[in-house]
Order: structure tokens, then sequence, then C-alpha cells
């Protein structure tokens, strides 16, 4: 999953990051509220989830979820700040955000409250992830694959692993491309190898006991990959 992260005190932004880096996400932190609105409307990155704090250079945070409904963005939003007082909760609510944290907080209830926000969002899988033969758990890094015969597979994943198996179950029978791929998969600034994205494929492929074959993860040469579940 690909979130959002807009907070510009240096020490807790880099502290969340690492932390929801080790829950599997991959993570554009960014301290600037304007800068944050303008890669919101890069329509190839696809962000699950944003924490976005109420004091921000530039745009404040409270205008960033304005605008963001303004133009009918469902993205879940949740709301950091050191503002505590029953009015200012109404205020930031009212104007897009779907939860509330206050500073200082421990990053246990943050964690607590994206897996909420997760949960009550129609989009997103709260546990379980199924397309076609493959399962994903969120809770276990863990995939299955049913076989026609009725026996099951189940593999741990890496993060990567995880974060790109779930992409191509996001787009089924879709062609997705390598860029499209690295754009989604790591983040902003990251200049991962040339080869990245075909070696986890191949670990992939390997996990999934494609060893023989390439059935299930196709390779369409010259334009990208397919998932075929």
């Amino acid at each position: 999953m690909r979130l959002l992260l807009v907070e510009d005190e240096p020490d807790l932004g880099a502290a969340i990051k690492q932390v929801l880096n080790h829950e599997a996400y991959v993570v554009d932190w960014f301290v600037d509220g304007f800068q944050a609105w303008e890669y919101l409307q890069n329509k190839w990155t696809e962000y699950t989830l944003a924490i976005v704090d109420w004091m921000l250079p530039g745009m404040s945070g409270l205008d960033l979820c304005k605008q963001l409904r303004s133009q009918n963005n469902h993205l879940p939003v949740l709301m950091l700040t050191a503002k505590d007082r029953l009015e200012e909760k109404i205020i930031g609510l009212d104007a897009g955000a779907d939860d509330y944290l206050i500073k200082p907080f421990d990053m246990a209830e943050l964690l607590a409250r994206l897996r909420a926000l997760r949960r009550r969002s129609p989009q997103i899988q709260s546990r379980h992830f199924q397309v076609g033969c493959l399962t994903l758990n969120y809770s276990t890094h863990e995939v299955t694959r049913q076989y026609p015969n009725g026996n099951k597979q189940v593999n741990s994943l890496t993060i990567k692993e995880f974060q790109l198996l779930e992409y191509l179950m996001k787009h089924p029978h879709q062609i997705v491309s390598r860029d499209q791929i690295i754009n989604q998969l790591w983040e902003i600034g990251a200049e991962p190898v040339s080869n990245v994205v075909a070696a986890q494929i191949r670990l992939l492929r390997h996990k999934l006991g494609e060893i023989e074959s390439e059935s299930l993860i196709e390779t369409i040469y010259g334009v990208g990959y397919r998932l075929n579940a």
C-alpha cells in the first residue's frame, strides 16, 4: 500500500516513515502542503491512505483536506495536530479529515487508527485480499495459492514481494509496465537499479511455484507484466 505523509517536523516525520515502512507501506513524505498537493494530482500514483499535519508551510493540512474533498477525492485522511480543543476537532473533521490524532501520540495508536481507516474504506481490504487463486494476508504478509485439485500453497513474502503482488492483484489481467511498477512501489526520490523489477518478478514467481512456467505472472516482452489469476 502507498501512503502519503505530510509532516514538517523532521524527527516525527522520520519516525512515522520508519514505522510505516516496517508495516509494508510505501511512504511518500512531504514537508510542504503545496508540494503534497502537486503529487496528489499525479494520476499514476495510487495512494491508499494519507497522514496530514494540520499546521504546514504553504498549504495547511486543513486546506489540503478541503481541496481533496472539493474534487470528490475520497482518500482516507488521518489528521495530526497539537490542537486538542473540541471546536478545533470539529473544524478538522468538517474540512474532510476521517480521523484525528492529537500530538504527542504513541506509534501503536497511529497504526491502530490506520487499520481502522482501512476497515471503514470500501476500497481497502482489512485483513485479506483475494483475486482468483491468490489470497494475500495483510497480518502475516503471506500469500496462499489455491490449486484446482484443492491443494494449497502458503508462502511468506518479503515486504517488496508483498507490495508487488498486491499491485498486480489490484490490476488483474491488465498489462502494467516497469515504469508503472517503479512509480507505485518505490518512494519518490528512490533510484532502484535497472533490473530491480525483473528480479522481484523472478523471486515472486519462485514463491508462487511458477518455476517451470510463467503462466500466472506473464511477461509481455517490451511492454510489461500481466497477472493471470
